[in-house]
């Protein structure tokens, strides 16, 4: 698989008999999951292209068809499976995949870790470091990104944030 390839949600489990399937969608960009959308489906170390026929809202998650599947038995084999697609270019606007990789570091130069996940959360998302540190996106200041990819997160991080 490409490494570009961004992961979408993955299939949480087969709903009804003709091969719909639950999907927990991680991107809320509602065009990745419209009918005709291509997706790489992965599981187990295998992957296909899979064509969205339907998607629509199930609670929390989408409920899914996808072309050629349409059995609970073919279904059934693409549970677990994560869904990946290519980026959409935005242009300026800050996406969640351009902050994994960018260094967080305080007002004051103090080096807190690198972004390697951001988990939603109903207060504030939060920046998940490779330290296990959590850091709420209400505390993001400033974002710089450079045409090289590398850059940085300024925080202004209330005190004792870093001591839990």
């Amino acid at each position: 698989m490409g490494e570009s390839l961004l992961e979408l949600g993955w299939i949480s489990k087969v709903h009804g008999l003709r091969g719909d399937v639950i999907v927990h969608a991680l991107s809320n960009i509602e065009e990745r999951f419209a009918a005709g959308s291509l997706v790489v489906l992965s599981s187990h170390g295998v992957e296909r292209e899979g064509r969205i026929v339907s998607s629509k809202p199930y609670g929390k998650d989408l409920l899914v068809h996808f072309a050629g599947v349409d059995s609970r038995e073919s279904a059934e084999t693409l549970k677990g499976a994560k869904l990946f697609g290519e980026p959409i270019d935005y242009g300026d606007e800050l996406l969640v995949h351009r902050l994994i990789g960018l260094t967080v570091r305080e007002r004051n130069g103090v080096v807190r870790g690198v972004v390697v996940a951001v988990e939603a959360n109903p207060a504030s998302d939060l920046l998940v470091l490779d330290t296990n540190a959590l850091v709420p996106l209400t505390f993001v200041v400033e974002v710089t990104e450079e045409s090289d990819g590398i850059g940085a997160i300024v925080i202004d991080a209330p005190e004792g944030l870093f001591d839990l």
